[in-house]
């Protein structure tokens, strides 16, 4: 009897099971899409407020928000800043813009969203120790720490990602099934 209980829900749920992956790595880009693109974009934006110029030079900005104690120390002089740190920053820029793109049409899905939690780990990490920070606490009774609460989130959401793909409505479904029927065309004109 309490054998047939415990297994009731996943008698119940078998025949959802084998749909469960493609709708939920679409559902997972589509939220992806609604929370964080936007973010992303917009703090990407705050470090090139000369223009797309500030895409292959860093701005006083950008400098200032991914090495604030070493901007602050060169007096906010981008010039001052070594070839690392414009490298970081370039880098940095181009990640806030390129990867969330990536992750949303689903295009080396898992890649970028792999480099997303690279990125967000760097983000917590520089906004701990750069910009003073809380990094809050799991198992309170508070559910709105930014960075350990909000970011585990983030991070659980892109990991799925990695391990399930893009899904069927994504570009890396689109591309291998192209590059399939292709190789399909090519096996049969040698046949």
């Amino acid at each position: 009897m309490i054998r047939a209980l415990l297994t009731l829900p996943d008698r119940l749920f078998a025949w959802v099971e084998p749909a469960s992956t493609p709708v939920l790595t679409t559902l997972a880009r589509f939220v992806f899409a609604a929370v964080l693109l936007v973010y992303y974009w917009n703090s990407g934006l705050t470090k090139i407020p000369d223009g797309l110029s500030n895409l292959i030079n860093p701005s006083f900005n950008a400098f200032a928000q991914i090495f604030p104690k070493g901007a602050e120390a060169a007096g906010y002089d981008i010039t001052a800043a070594s070839a690392f740190q414009k490298a970081t920053i370039l880098a940095g820029t181009w990640a806030e813009f390129i990867l969330p793109a990536l992750v949303v049409v689903g295009l080396f899905t898992r890649a970028a969203a792999f480099g997303m939690i690279g990125f967000i780990f760097v983000q917590s990490v520089t906004d701990i120790f750069g910009h003073g920070g809380e990094l809050g606490k799991w198992f309170d009774n508070a559910s709105d720490a930014v960075i350990i609460d909000q970011r585990a989130f983030w991070v659980f959401l892109l990991a799925y990602l990695v391990f399930k793909g893009g899904g069927p409505l994504s570009l890396d479904r689109l591309l291998k099934n192209g590059s399939s029927l292709h190789q399909d065309d090519l096996q049969q004109a040698r046949g």
